[in-house]
């Protein structure tokens, strides 16, 4: 086998790993390992769809230009990889049609990725250093999501207690599991875990946004039922570790920076829920993008070196 193949092969093996551990901004084998676990112990249909989606999301971002060390990273994966478990979550895994939509979805990650990367950096709004984020994933989604709602199956009923005490200790874990589209408590617990292996500061974030997302939805009266199953604030993960340890320099100005933004996407969650409008990561992804601006106005939060 050629130096070349080889490498090439490498590339693609390290970029569908690290696509899984991306979702939650990290770049570590073994953290993508333990979330692509995940997705097989909810389903075995679920991974392979995301496997799909990610490999989608590689062609499509070689398509427009990205770089061989961006598809290793997982930095092109990673949209794909939720675009094929959020087809799992709305339209099942029993139709032969589902698993060309997660790779078209997947594909479509690319281009898109594109058009936001290009909004972000060739217009005014450089100057913030946005990140493209989870952005092209719900685009993409919402777009299946409205496009295929004759074709939709319905939410497996959950059996999670509704109890206070027990639904709000699961949610700690059904929070983290549910940004991939999951309510299992194991599989909550094997991300938290891929989480703490990347840095105990990341697992520390997660446990964070997920504790503060709950009190809020608590506060907010909603079912306990929706809380058990993480639905209340999976986002909350993700903007606590976004603004804790990833787009800021870790301190402890940032961290009580992130507090009040995990609330505020909690209020963002809720209203969507509410309104009846396609969620997925929605909430992080404008709230995340609007304290990054804010945050370039004060002194004391710089982004990492």
């Amino acid at each position: 086998m050629s130096t070349v193949a080889l490498g090439t092969g490498r590339t693609w093996a390290f970029g569908l790993v690290r696509g899984s551990s991306q979702i939650y901004f990290q770049q570590n084998l073994v953290s993508g390992l333990l979330v692509l676990a995940a997705f097989f112990v909810a389903d075995w249909r679920m991974g392979l769809l995301a496997l799909l989606g990610a490999i989608g999301g590689m062609l499509g971002g070689r398509a427009v230009g990205y770089r061989r060390g961006d598809l290793s990273t997982g930095m092109q994966s990673f949209c794909g990889t939720l675009v094929g478990a959020a087809v799992f979550a709305a339209l099942g895994g029993d139709a032969w049609w589902s698993y060309v939509l997660a790779f078209a979805g997947g594909l479509a990650t690319g281009p898109v990725t594109w058009l936001v990367d290009a909004l972000f950096t060739r217009t005014p709004l450089r100057r913030y250093h946005l990140p493209y984020t989870t952005a092209p994933f719900v685009i993409v989604a919402t777009v299946i999501s409205l496009t295929t709602t004759a074709l939709a199956v319905p939410a497996t009923a959950s059996d999670l207690p509704d109890d206070p005490v027990p639904a709000f200790l699961l949610s700690v874990l059904t929070n983290v599991s549910q940004v991939v589209l999951i309510d299992n408590p194991v599989c909550g617990a094997l991300i938290l875990a891929a989480l703490f292996v990347a840095s105990w500061r990341v697992g520390l974030a997660a446990v964070m946004g997920s504790v503060v997302g709950s009190v809020v939805a608590v506060a907010m009266g909603e079912p306990w039922s929706e809380i058990a199953n993480g639905l209340a604030n999976y986002s909350g993960v993700l903007t606590a570790i976004a603004l804790s340890v990833t787009f800021l320099k870790s301190s402890t100005a940032s961290w009580l920076y992130a507090l009040p933004w995990v609330a505020v996407t909690a209020l963002v969650t809720l209203f969507m829920h509410r309104a009846g409008l396609v969620t997925y990561t929605w909430p992080y992804i404008l709230t995340t993008w609007v304290a990054l601006v804010v945050a370039s106005y004060i002194r004391g939060l710089p982004r990492p070196g």
